[in-house]
């Protein structure tokens, strides 16, 4: 992924792991995906409370920078926050397919939000850059595309908006039950080590390699 100055001199620190998941056969459900739903919930449950989610050092760094591109985080949540919650909340973790349950699942258990595309709708290199005023993206759940502000961290390909980073993807590119290759971005931010974010790749290419049949690869972690 290429990434422009301006974000790397606003963000010391800030990285992401992806790679593709190859020969995926996404279906609308499993039972085994559904344990090990019901597990993660559990163990998710016993690591942290509803009153103290917010100030875990992980989700912390999210919130922080969330504020810092102008989003509000106690509005928008950051993803991986968002599903810790829904869990804590005595809530289900959305079922929408296979493929995207399981990177959902990686996402909960791992703290990391992970962007996720359907390969076959990309066009070119992936680049993270600010956006320009007068831009607009219409993400996953929206009803009309969204105005963006200068301040907001995109992910683009050759041709268009795919992400604002990192926590909603285009509805152009999503993972549907036609989808035969994936694009993982696992994103991290200042004050997340690299580690984390390798890591969170790695559970998610399993979970998907379990659950949807997938050949991963290894990881290409930037900058």
């Amino acid at each position: 992924m290429k990434f422009s100055q301006d974000v790397l001199n606003a963000f010391s620190g800030i990285s992401v792991a992806e790679g593709e998941i190859r020969s995926v056969k996404i279906e609308q459900g499993s039972p085994g995906l559904e344990a090990l739903k019901a597990d993660v919930a559990r163990e998710i449950q016993s690591r942290y409370t509803l009153e103290q989610v917010k100030d875990e050092p992980l989700f912390r760094a999210y919130r922080d920078f969330f504020w810092s591109v102008g989003v509000d985080p106690t509005k928008t949540r950051p993803a991986s926050e968002a599903l810790v919650r829904r869990i804590l909340s005595g809530g289900r973790l959305p079922g929408i397919n296979t493929a995207v349950d399981a990177y959902n699942l990686a996402s909960a258990r791992s703290g990391v939000p992970i962007a996720a595309f359907d390969a076959d709708t990309l066009v070119g290199v992936l680049s993270m850059r600010f956006a320009k005023d007068g831009e607009r993206f219409l993400g996953i759940g929206m009803e009309k595309e969204v105005l963006l502000q200068p301040n907001q961290v995109i992910l683009t390909d050759s041709a268009r908006i795919i992400a604002i980073y990192p926590y909603r993807d285009s509805d152009a590119t999503k993972v549907t039950t036609e989808t035969t290759t994936i694009r993982i971005v696992t994103c991290g931010v200042p004050k997340i080590e690299r580690n984390n974010v390798i890591e969170a790749y790695e559970l998610c290419a399993g979970y998907l390699k379990v659950f949807a049949g997938g050949t991963p690869s290894g990881a290409v972690v930037s900058p």
